[in-house]
């Protein structure tokens, strides 16, 4: 049951940001703040809801970048891996079971009028942002106890921006999930490479720069 918990409550909250990202978009169409919205709230409902079962990670990059922050042991880290994609795989059957392939597809995230380079560029600098304001109000000890809220806040900005260029996943969950229950693989490679970057570099920077300092 140790490992169980929060492998539980990694799969329900990433199924959970899919499932309404994928239902927001939908509804929401190109109303951008409604979609940001949509996607900050659940993440900040989400990660405060297990944040203290499983850290409330609800996403392999934030995983990664607390890897490479040795604040994960990498057998978690990898039994989390597979609990946010399996979460992420069952949003995408649901909302496909729901609605239908052209509606999950819509709802996946996907380049617009940027190269594949610089959708990985952005998809980093996104994720960098994520990771950095998890380790500084959820990871660090010292910073403000907030629950979800700075964290859910972080992917609304983000998603402000990104939104437009690259839909602003900052989590391959995001992607793998919907584009495996659709097949549909178009540009998959970046929102694995840039997210997986970009929290490394999160984690490797805090670990050095501001955890090192307590």
């Amino acid at each position: 049951m140790g490992k169980l918990r929060p492998c539980v409550a990694e799969a329900i909250g990433t199924f959970a940001l899919i499932f309404v990202g994928i239902g927001a978009i939908k509804a929401a169409g190109s109303d951008l703040l409604a979609v940001a919205l949509a996607h900050g709230l659940t993440i900040a409902v989400f990660v405060s809801a297990t944040g203290h079962i499983s850290g409330g990670h609800l996403n392999p990059a934030v995983t990664f970048g607390a890897l490479v922050g040795g604040k994960i042991k990498p057998a978690d880290a990898l039994f989390y891996w597979i609990s946010q994609l399996a979460g992420a795989y069952l949003a995408g059957l649901a909302c496909l079971a729901i609605f239908n392939r052209d509606v999950v597809v819509t709802g996946t995230p996907q380049l617009a009028s940027v190269s594949a380079t610089q959708g990985v560029v952005i998809e980093a600098i996104l994720t960098f942002f994520l990771v950095f304001v998890v380790y500084g109000t959820a990871i660090d000890a010292r910073g403000p106890k907030i629950g979800g809220l700075a964290i859910g806040l972080t992917v609304t900005l983000d998603i402000l921006f990104g939104g437009p260029l690259t839909g602003a996943a900052m989590n391959p969950a995001r992607v793998f999930g919907p584009a495996l229950a659709a097949n549909f693989w178009t540009g998959h490679a970046v929102y694995w490479i840039g997210p997986l970057v970009g929290g490394a570099v999160a984690g490797a920077l805090y670990k050095t720069l501001f955890l090192s300092q307590r």
